[in-house]
């Protein structure tokens, strides 16, 4: 149902699972598995698994704590979209790869919630995309020192709220990864 013509196919996006990203995050493991089994899956349906890398000051390109953690590794052929801003759509070739791909539907998983994953979100979804969260593969460091919510109650209220998303000619939902069907998309 997506609004982009002619893009009929569905992608996985990963987004951030770095060593320095992930390192604290909540339910760290569990997610990391989580998504783990998702791009096993994608594989497996023949779907394109899109990796987003992010760099900026404090997340040094070619560190340690840049690197994708070692449970999960790009496969040959899979593109990896270096970024350095919260949406991966924002001065990247995120956008030429998945036209490239025929892809109209985005499934997103990784890190961290309450930024990169939700700026992605958003930004997917007013580019056009069908959108849909994976609800268990998605996780966030704690920032309530700075006043935010727990992770938990972050990751929970993304959920919340994207499970409810609409807009004209396009869908999107929160489907956790035993449920999604990349062959509905």
């Amino acid at each position: 149902m997506t609004t982009l013509v002619g893009r009929e196919r569905a992608a996985l996006l990963v987004i951030d699972v770095q060593n320095g990203v992930v390192a604290e995050a909540f339910e760290r493991d569990r997610v990391v598995g989580a998504v783990a089994r998702l791009v096993e899956r994608a594989r497996g349906a023949g779907v394109p698994v899109v990796w987003v890398q992010h760099s900026d000051d404090g997340l040094v390109r070619g560190s340690d704590d840049w690197l994708i953690v070692p449970e999960l590794a790009p496969g040959e052929g899979e593109t990896v979209v270096e970024k350095h801003h919260g949406d991966s759509f924002e001065g990247t070739n995120l956008e030429e790869v998945l036209a490239g791909l025929g892809v109209g539907a985005l499934y997103l998983s990784g890190a961290e919630t309450d930024a990169c994953v939700r700026s992605t979100l958003h930004g997917a979804f007013a580019r056009g995309y069908d959108t849909y969260l994976v609800g268990d593969a998605h996780t966030s460091g704690d920032r309530s020192s700075w006043g935010a919510p727990e992770p938990e109650a972050v990751i929970r209220h993304t959920n919340l709220y994207w499970k409810h998303q609409t807009a004209p000619g396009k869908s999107a939902g929160v489907v956790d990864v035993d449920e999604v069907d990349f062959a509905k998309a």
